[in-house]
């Protein structure tokens, strides 16, 4: 199944890291999260997408979404979580994030 097309990703920013939110009227709130180093970079710890929304491709919106900022504002991401780390194994191209 494709990703919902009404899908929309925002980015909660707190003092010590946020979180980026998939939302969509099909089902619960998808989210990637993460920490902040003390030199900058991203630490992105979990991703979670809802059984019902899983396989859709959400997780992979996210991840695109996590790249793109970080690209914008010149940071970089430590791939904690399971999903992020084999994330950056399949796409070389992001290396140029990868801290």
């Amino acid at each position: 199944m494709p990703a919902p097309t009404d899908l929309a990703i925002t980015l909660e920013e707190m003092p010590y890291g946020g979180r980026w939110v998939a939302r969509t009227a099909e089902g619960p709130d998808s989210e990637m999260t993460f920490q902040v180093r003390e030199d900058g970079v991203l630490v992105i710890d979990h991703t979670r997408v809802p059984p019902a929304l899983e396989g859709r491709g959400i997780a992979g919106k996210l991840m695109e979404r996590a790249i793109e900022e970080s690209r914008e504002k010149g940071l970089r991401i430590e791939p904690v979580c399971s999903y992020v780390v084999a994330a950056f194994r399949r796409h070389p191209d992001w290396s140029d994030v990868l801290a």
